[in-house]
């Protein structure tokens, strides 16, 4: 029997009307990823205004680089959202409750891990990617302090995970709203005030994180639920945590190897200097708002198909797809027509250096209006990973991906080279991929349901 609701925020996604649902759950989730990558871009905005170009570069140049080290275990969160989402609607307490200890326990190791990997290897890593001398300084400074702040915002975002899970995306939305609005005023104080420049920045983004990591883990504590977060409790049960890796590591690997082909795409633009790095900087963070809208409707259509397969409600999981389907098309369209239509002001946000400009509004016109061929790719998945099936949909996703843009790089670009061939790689990507996750849902599906 399916847990009493211990709390209002929570969303019934089994019974009733689908649509109106889909909205309420992945709405907060949308403005939640936004908030997040306010952190990132407010940073930018504020280096860029107030420290010059070349901190700008030297912030922007790390964006591609802290995404390969933390995605594969933002992806492992997945696997905890799924399992928890199968546990809590099936009403298994005590299952739900070990899941629940186990990722928080696995959070809190796997972010001091990461803070350990950023303080000694940034430097070295940022060498790798060809960054230059004249900003490499500042970069590794700030990849140094951000790196600190990863045992809280792996904490926060696996809290996040379980609290999703039981389908209320309300209460880290509110989260990170205070935690956003504290980074902001931060940054405003640390860099024009104290004039700290890249360091500032990067010391608000981790005291933001750890608040926002201080507000989950207190909702959990409170809750009266079988999520309820006991720190006496705190686990690592393998049985737990092997279900959580199936479904998450293939998800963080997914991440990581896009995020990676990202970071040869990255050193691409470097060749070009600072002035096209910094175009890249602010456009690509314009790439981060349409990922984080159309990528929240996927891991709506991920809980939810979660929880409908647990209680073998299959027509549902189906019609949950095609809606999903509908509000990615139309949320990209929208949003990408927009960024593609009002792209020359919102770069003014970032810097007002018209060569800058120039290139980030090219970069935005191969990119902007294609962008619903991003959100299918990446929505097809969601429902997979829902049904416990992770492995084959990241290997068709990084053959798709990763391997056009490894070919367009190495073979395609090195005779023509320019920003708009560079960029072109994008929507290529994105349509093969496409292409082949289809084929792959079709298998999955057919499995997962016996028939």
């Amino acid at each position: 029997m399916k847990n009493n609701k211990s709390n209002k925020y929570e969303i019934d996604m089994c019974n009733g009307s689908i649509m109106d649902k889909l909205i309420s759950f992945a709405l907060p989730l949308m403005l939640s990823g936004i908030l997040q990558l306010m952190f990132n871009a407010v940073d930018i905005v504020v280096v860029g205004r107030f420290s010059g170009s070349q901190a700008l570069a030297a912030v922007g140049s790390t964006t591609a680089l802290i995404n390969v080290f933390i995605n594969l275990f933002i992806g492992i969160s997945l696997g905890t959202n799924v399992l928890a989402a199968r546990f809590y609607a099936a009403g298994k307490a005590k299952e739900m409750s070990e899941t629940v200890h186990t990722s928080v326990t696995f959070a809190g190791i796997s972010g001091i891990v990461m803070a350990l990997v950023g303080l000694f290897c940034s430097k070295f890593a940022l060498e790798l990617m060809g960054t230059p001398a004249d900003v490499i300084g500042q970069s590794a400074l700030y990849m140094r302090i951000y790196f600190m702040g990863m045992p809280f915002f792996m904490l926060y975002n696996y809290g996040a995970a379980i609290l999703r899970a039981v389908g209320d995306t309300r209460h880290p939305l509110i989260f990170l709203i205070i935690s956003g609005l504290i980074n902001a005023a931060l940054n405003m104080f640390l860099v024009i005030v104290f004039h700290m420049g890249v360091a500032g920045v990067a010391i608000a983004t981790v005291i933001s994180q750890l608040i926002s990591c201080i507000l989950v883990l207190r909702c959990l504590y409170l809750s009266e639920g079988s999520y309820q977060l006991r720190f006496s409790r705190l686990t690592m049960k393998a049985y737990y945590l092997k279900q959580i890796f199936q479904v998450g590591i293939p998800a963080g690997i997914q991440s990581t190897v896009i995020n990676f082909s990202n970071v040869l795409l990255q050193s691409s633009v470097n060749s070009f200097g600072s002035v096209s790095m910094a175009g890249y900087t602010a456009a690509n963070n314009i790439f981060g708002f349409l990922y984080v809208a159309v990528n929240s409707i996927t891991q709506t259509c991920m809980s939810f198909t979660s929880q409908n397969y647990s209680v073998g409600k299959y027509k549902r999981i189906d019609r949950i797809l095609l809606e999903c389907i509908l509000l990615t098309v139309g949320v990209s369209l929208v949003l990408g027509g927009g960024s593609y239509v009002f792209g020359d002001q919102i770069l003014r946000l970032y810097t007002n250096d018209p060569e800058v400009i120039q290139c980030g509004v090219e970069i935005l016109s191969y990119t902007t209006l294609t962008y619903f061929l991003c959100g299918l790719m990446d929505l097809f998945p969601g429902p997979m990973r829902g049904m416990g099936h992770s492995a084959v949909p990241m290997l068709l996703s990084i053959i798709g991906t990763v391997g056009t843009r490894i070919v367009w790089i190495f073979w395609v670009f090195p005779s023509h080279r320019s920003l708009a061939v560079l960029f072109i790689s994008y929507p290529v990507s994105w349509i093969l991929s496409i292409l082949m996750q289809v084929v792959c849902f079709y298998f999955v599906r057919k499995k997962a349901y016996g028939r």
